[in-house]
């Protein structure tokens, strides 16, 4: 099983914006194979970040997912309305 914690912090006054492109996307991917859980966060803290928390039946089915038609429509659209880089982190389970 594989655990994905992918973050962004979006430019001032975008989040809605962002919020629409993304309901395509994760209405999507739910319907993926492998994909478990796929869900999207607000830091208490900072409004503008947002935080998908994803897991995953396996490495290949996230790669699967990476390479649909989906994620590489919405995510570079995304990418407009981001702030700075974040880093998308991969977890395995451990015990």
């Amino acid at each position: 099983m594989i655990k994905v914690v992918a973050r962004n912090i979006l430019k001032e006054g975008t989040k809605e914006q962002v919020l629409a492109l993304l309901e395509e996307m994760i209405a999507e991917t739910r319907k993926e194979e492998g994909c478990i859980t796929y869900e999207l966060y607000e830091l208490d803290s900072s409004p503008n970040t947002i935080t998908f928390i994803e897991e995953w039946e396996s490495l290949a089915k996230l790669t699967a997912h990476i390479n649909s038609e989906h994620f590489k429509r919405i995510i570079p659209a995304v990418g407009k309305f981001v702030a700075e880089d974040s880093p998308v982190e991969i977890y395995r389970r451990l015990q």
